[in-house]
């Protein structure tokens, strides 16, 4: 009896306290519950990576690092990882050495840094406790010259769009996290931030909420300091910092952190289905998400709502899918169900959003916003008008001013020793102020995202007859009103406004431009009226600073126009511009001869300069459908070996055209290759639970599965027998909500029953939107976690682009009505 007693309370005892932290096999600490993960993640000005803490399946903290300020911004200093962490299983501790400065980013990359002139190495180690406690120190190599002290310290990042009105308490002091960054102010070290919220020893964060409660007590270092790091950067986060001691280095700083966890927490099931509804034809599938250890099925309830509530349809248990990521999976079929109206699924008592089934589900609210809202929006050299509203007024007209020589700019803007024409550096540049769109959520034209739209547009004008007009352009004022209509097809006007500005560059420059941007990193950051960004004046260097004169100014804000030698890009207008020139032979007979000339002068130019082959293929195949000329249908046939070994790349473009070779060898041997191509695809389609591949590198997997799912519209097209309509299906969903996490949110802001209605657009500081524009998505924290966060702030889960980002999911949800409708026929 004594010996069972005593099992019984050490069984209880350790019941009570719980296991507690503990490496896994995949080299991270975790407990059900909390997660804590160390140097995992590559991603720091995306505040992804340093040491993390994930409470109750929600990343509530990051960038645990040493930093040179306060409150670092996009294009602070970041250190470098030397080499792999070294997870010690035996004593419970992950180590990994860091080291100041990134040579790899040191004013070079694709945004620069400029590094100040301080080289030290040093190691961040986390360490398991007892309970949920992990131990953080920092060892120097060796002490931080004496004007660096108060200046580098261990910063830890809470997320604030959890903590919005939670409260706080360090040592005796208490306080509420405000919504918003408020005084009083501070000069630090050349920056002016907010005094801290409060400082001490001991920090208590959300006291009062079970699921993010945290303590973290400093054992050696600077006292913690708690900042709000929203006041010199929209972006930030709160920050809780600690100083490097004068004179330390072994142990510089440690901490004890230790999250809350609910006993016996458990990841409560998500119900993953579109936010829209389904075609009566389609294929209907709901993805269920589980806790890792919750293996168990339970029935599904398919519920028809109606004026009298809800009514039970169908009632089953779902199918086992399997792990992925950190969960499992579970998939529920009711493609039988064909009754139009509208439903819900209920699972162990949660319910999914109402979504419809029905023969017209695309026909109204889905892709419209996008051609509606979106694309009008983003328009640049224009004043934009949605009855009292004003988007933004009339914008860049002082565009462009040739950039300057070997000069490494940011967001991927890079000139050579040349401007490539005849123009000097600062000359401004005719015919530039006219036409394109901006890029993002920032106020750029790149010559992709200009063409990617064209082709796109292109294509659904072409392969579905989209012929919609909700919205007046007029060039002449440059002028949109949205919700007014003017007689013309939207889609061809969209077209042309981005000719405008792509052959305005190329009939001036005598080449592409690469992009035009602002010249300094102040003008890019900016929010709001995009009129506001440049003084719409052309510079004029003999004026005095400010000084306005004949349509010329003394203020040097105009953006610069870049060149560059990339044939690749080069080859996909070459596509955009062929395809173009065949819609708008009607609407615009003057712009259409001019971009297929403009299209087959550059083919010549570039085409013998690369040897990607997905893209030589891409400008044949647009060339051939526009021109109908034998010599480019005998260049394509001449690849015929090049195109069968980089078939993943050229089936998608060479199906509308294999049938015009009309040589059989040809055809005989594409056709051999998308057999093996389309095998491997859907291979890849089955290794998630969504019948898509989901493999996010920074960004959120949403863009490119869009477009996986247009490459794959077209090969099913060309070969219905070897290519499956269900994936581009499945893509489309997976905008939709069929997608990881516990956001189940439409991709596609103001698209369907729950969606991205806080988004990273021109206009993200009012936590707002712009309706149809299309978010990249559901995001992956390394190593398993799917994120995806109402934060505005976030470009690499909730951005909008241009150049597919949009325009594939508009693309999709018209292939997907057609499959529909070419089923309803059947």
């Amino acid at each position: 009896m004594n010996q069972l007693l005593t099992a019984v309370l050490l069984l209880a005892s350790s019941a009570a306290s719980g296991k507690g932290l503990e490496l896994n096999e995949k080299n991270y600490f975790s407990t059900p519950g909390l997660d804590v993960t160390v140097f995992a993640d590559i991603y720091p000005d995306g505040h992804q990576t340093g040491v993390t803490i994930i409470q109750h399946g929600v990343r509530t903290a990051a960038n645990g690092d040493l930093r040179l300020e306060t409150s670092p911004g996009q294009w602070s200093p970041v250190p470098r990882g030397v080499g792999e962490a070294h997870v010690d299983v035996k004593n419970q501790r992950i180590s990994q050495t860091l080291a100041y400065p990134d040579e790899s980013k040191n004013r070079k990359g694709f945004n620069p840094i400029e590094y100040p002139d301080l080289k030290f190495s040093y190691q961040v180690h986390v360490e398991a406790l007892e309970g949920n406690s992990v131990k953080v120190s920092v060892d120097l190599k060796q002490p931080l010259p004496d004007e660096w002290i108060g200046k580098v310290g261990f910063n830890f990042e809470l997320f604030p769009g959890d903590l919005f009105g939670a409260s706080y308490i360090m040592d005796e002091q208490t306080g509420i996290f405000p919504t918003q960054p408020n005084g009083p102010l501070r000069q630090v070290h050349g920056e002016w931030l907010a005094d801290p919220l409060a400082m001490g020893d001991e920090l208590v964060v959300a006291p009062e909420h079970d699921t993010q409660r945290m303590k973290i007590r400093r054992v050696k270092g600077g006292e913690l300091q708690l900042w709000d790091g929203r006041t010199n950067h929209n972006n930030g986060w709160y920050i809780v910092r600690s100083l490097v001691p004068k004179g330390a280095s072994k142990n510089a700083i440690e901490w004890i952190i230790t999250p809350h966890v609910i006993d016996d927490w458990e990841y409560q099931p998500v119900i993953q289905v579109s936010q829209l509804g389904y075609g009566v034809s389609q294929a209907k599938r709901a993805v269920i998400e589980q806790d890792s250890r919750d293996t168990k099925t339970d029935p599904v309830t398919l519920l028809k709502l109606g004026s009298d509530g809800p009514e039970k349809v169908k009632t089953a248990k779902p199918s086992p899918w399997g792990s992925f990521l950190r969960y499992h999976y579970l998939q529920f079929d009711f493609s039988e169900v064909a009754e139009p109206g509208m439903y819900q699924l209920e699972y162990r008592g949660e319910k999914s959003e109402p979504f419809k089934i029905g023969p017209d589900v695309y026909s109204r609210h889905v892709w419209q916003p996008t051609l509606e809202y979106y694309l009008p929006v983003q328009m640049c050299h224009m004043r934009v008008n949605e009855k009292y509203r004003v988007w933004h007024d009339k914008c860049h007209h002082d565009d462009a001013l040739m950039s300057p020589v070997n000069h490494n700019h940011i967001d991927g803007y890079i000139s050579g020793d040349s401007t490539l024409t005849k123009f000097n550096p600062g000359q401004p540049v005719p015919g530039l102020n006219k036409g394109g769109w901006h890029d993002a959520g920032d106020y750029d034209l790149r010559v992709e995202s200009q063409m990617g739209t064209v082709w796109l547009l292109s294509m659904m004008v072409e392969e579905f007859g989209l012929d919609y007009d909700a919205t007046m352009i007029d060039q002449q004022k440059q002028l949109v009103e949205i919700h007014q209509a003017d007689g013309k097809n939207d889609a061809l006007q969209q077209i042309e406004h981005g000719l405008l500005s792509v052959l305005g560059a190329y009939q001036n420059l005598g080449r592409l431009y690469r992009g035009i941007i602002v010249p300094t990193v102040d003008q890019y950051v900016m929010l709001g009226d995009a009129s506001a960004q440049t003084d719409n004046y052309v510079y004029h260097p003999s004026l005095e600073p400010g000084e306005v004169r004949e349509g010329r100014s003394g203020t040097p804000d105009d953006r610069w126009v870049f060149t560059e030698e990339n044939p690749e890009r080069e080859l996909d207008a070459v596509a955009s511009l062929a395809a173009a020139s065949r819609v708008l032979r009607d609407y615009n007979p003057e712009l259409s001869q001019q971009a297929l000339a403009a299209a087959e002068d550059l083919f010549v130019k570039a085409f013998a300069h690369t040897d990607k082959t997905g893209v030589k293929a891409f400008a044949l195949a647009e060339l051939i459908l526009a021109t109908d000329k034998q010599a480019y249908i005998d260049q394509l046939l001449s690849m015929q070996s090049e195109l069968v070994e980089n078939i993943d790349d050229t089936a998608w473009v060479i199906g509308r055209v294999v049938a015009k070779t009309r040589d059989a060898e040809f055809m005989q041997a594409i056709n051999a290759a998308v057999a093996e191509q389309q095998a491997g695809v859907q291979k890849q389609a089955a290794q998630t639970p969504y019948g898509v591949p989901y493999e996010p590198h920074i960004w959120g997997a949403g863009w490119g599965i869009q477009a996986f799912g247009v490459k794959q519209y077209f090969v099913h097209k060309t070969w219905p027998q070897l290519a499956d309509a269900d994936i581009y299906v499945n893509a489309l969903n997976f905008v939709l909500g069929v997608h990881p996490g516990s956001n189940t949110e439409s991709f596609a802001s103001g698209v369907g029953s729950d969606s991205a209605l806080v988004a990273y657009g021109v206009n993200r500081a009012d936590w707002s939107y712009i309706p149809g524009g299309v978010i990249s998505g559901t995001a992956l924290i390394r190593p398993d976690l799917p994120e995806l966060k109402e934060w505005p702030f976030f470009w690499q889960q909730t951005e909008y682009v241009m150049g597919g980002g949009a325009t594939n999911y508009m693309f999709l949800v018209l292939a997907v009505e057609a499959l529909e409708n070419n089923a309803g026929e059947r």
